[in-house]
């Protein structure tokens, strides 16, 4: 979802922000290797359009909701705060890579909220076209790294992929019960839902997982999550 621009000033079209990367190629023309930094600098200048794809999760001051530029890079913090909750040998400078990669598909796909029932097909046909292009920006070695990052953190089969989807997982579910359910209870979100979402962080790290099922408990308490949370086994 994208929020219209609140500043004075007329906006740039989509087909100028577009025509960027070609801009700053043709700005270095004749540079000694101008190609590589050029699309380098073009990709830096396209992955700003990631500051206006907004996500559901709010602020914990309620005032708006976060939007993908603030949420990877609290999710690349996180990592670094939470490193001793990974499982052992995880590298950590690949899960903070993917989380600042993960969603910059979205600036072409948009967000997929949780629990939008939206079509996970269609959202990963659109992600893949995305990726296509916004990682082909990019120098084709930079390109490579990138779209095995991103394709690796989508598998969610690497000690890497699966710490940094439990982060990823853990990040909107402290906002939502800080924010005393907010948008929980705006979608009449149950408890076996969250806790179904939240079965990464189980595998991935027992320590935050018991802490999720306490204030998952506490939630449901509170009213925060309709129904009972189902004790894991």
């Amino acid at each position: 979802m994208k929020k219209p621009q609140e500043e004075n000033g007329s906006n740039p079209t989509n087909s100028e922000l577009n025509a960027r990367p070609e801009k700053v190629m043709e700005l270095f023309k004749g540079f000694e290797q101008s190609q590589n930094l050029a699309r380098q600098i073009g990709f830096i200048l396209e992955i700003d359009k990631l500051k206006q794809i907004w996500r559901q999760t709010p602020l914990l001051d309620r005032s708006r909701k976060e939007n993908d530029a603030e949420h990877s890079w609290q999710l690349a913090l996180m990592a670094v705060v939470l490193a001793e909750y990974a499982p052992k040998g995880t590298d950590m400078m690949r899960v903070i890579k993917m989380l600042l990669i993960h969603d910059i598909v979205e600036i072409d796909a948009g967000d997929n909220p949780a629990f939008s029932g939206k079509s996970d097909a269609a959202q990963y046909k659109a992600e893949q076209k995305a990726a296509d292009r916004l990682f082909g920006i990019l120098p084709s070695a930079m390109a490579e790294e990138f779209r095995e990052l991103w394709e690796e953190f989508e598998a969610i089969k690497t000690s890497e992929a699966m710490f940094a989807r439990t982060i990823d997982r853990f990040q909107p579910f402290l906002h939502n019960y800080f924010t005393e359910g907010h948008m929980w209870i705006e979608h009449k979100i149950h408890a076996e839902q969250v806790q179904k979402r939240s079965e990464i962080i189980g595998k991935t790290s027992p320590q935050l997982h018991k802490i999720v099922e306490l204030m998952i408990s506490d939630a449901v308490a509170k009213g925060y999550l309709i129904g009972s949370a189902v004790k894991s086994g």
